[in-house]
């Protein structure tokens, strides 16, 4: 049985992202992912202006006057939302963790697809694929995507990227839209998988993370424990010194990430746990519709 708390929450997330897919996010959504190409949808008879090269000269060798082909969109796309449910999405410095954030942003991507009439499949994982969830269209589809981010327990605490990229690659013979949503925290070589990923997908990184892992305060003594490893270090965090350390070194790992993400072909949205994501993902909806147009 599920919490009725995990039920609740779902439907908090549903309400607060309703107004922000409807109002803000989905019309921008449908113009910046396209389908898959064009596809046959009717003939009918050639009026002055209509592009010579679209007529079809066998049904107008039998009708006597000449008819074009009439071609549309073919809208429909698959969404894939790789999501991340290791053990360093539970830290949160504000009142929202990491992996709930990633429960919401699932939640606006994921209904911003299906209002679009695109499918929506989901990949658990933590150091392995933990949890698969089929494409498919509609709001109780949508609802269970995003109870799975919020309550399947990992088996494992640890995070690799890889298998989980790899199980896309394999079950997806398409091309998807898809999102990568994770802190990016792991150890293990990855640019020729994300390079790989990229040529076959359209693949996204939307980088988790929280204010306070940039910034620590002065806080004296403080005993840390890795939630993935559970390494326990004992941290000075009155010495201004230790703190520019730790700040220098969570930057560049940022600034690894990032370049990782750029070199592989990989776009990226940047969100903080308890702050507003909505600047992030219109930057980046702006920024593809930019690109579009050059």
């Amino acid at each position: 049985m599920i919490p009725k708390e995990i039920l609740k929450q779902v439907r908090r997330i549903q309400i607060r992202t309703k107004h922000r897919v409807a109002d803000v996010f989905s019309g921008h959504y449908h113009s910046v992912f396209k389908g898959q190409g064009m596809e046959f949808h009717e003939v009918r008879e050639y009026v002055p202006g209509d592009d010579i090269r679209a007529i079809d000269w066998n049904v107008t060798a039998r009708m006597g006057h000449p008819f074009v082909k009439k071609f549309i969109e073919e809208r429909e796309l698959t969404v894939m939302l790789l999501v991340d449910i290791s053990a360093s999405h539970q830290f949160g410095s504000t009142s929202q963790l990491k992996k709930d954030l990633a429960a919401e942003l699932a939640a606006v991507l994921a209904f911003s697809a299906i209002q679009n009439n695109d499918r929506v499949g989901l990949i658990l994982f933590a150091e392995d694929v933990e949890h698969y969830v089929k494409p498919a269209k509609g709001v109780s589809h949508v609802l269970r995507v995003i109870r799975d981010v919020l309550y399947r327990p990992p088996r494992t605490r640890g995070t690799r990227l890889k298998p989980a990229l790899d199980f896309l690659n394999h079950v997806a013979h398409r091309r998807a839209v898809t999102f990568l949503i994770s802190d990016f925290i792991f150890d293990e070589p990855l640019q020729t998988t994300l390079s790989i990923t990229a040529r076959r997908h359209d693949l996204i990184g939307v980088l988790i993370g929280d204010k306070r892992e940039h910034a620590w305060p002065r806080a004296g003594l403080i005993e840390w424990e890795d939630a993935e490893t559970g390494q326990r270090h004992l941290v000075d965090t009155s010495d201004p010194r230790t703190r520019r350390r730790l700040a220098g070194l969570q930057g560049e790992r940022r600034r690894d990430m990032l370049n990782l993400l750029r070199r592989s072909g990989v776009d990226t949205i940047e969100t903080f746990a308890g702050e507003s994501y909505e600047r992030a993902l219109m930057q980046f909806f702006r920024q593809r519709e930019e690109r579009m147009r050059t």
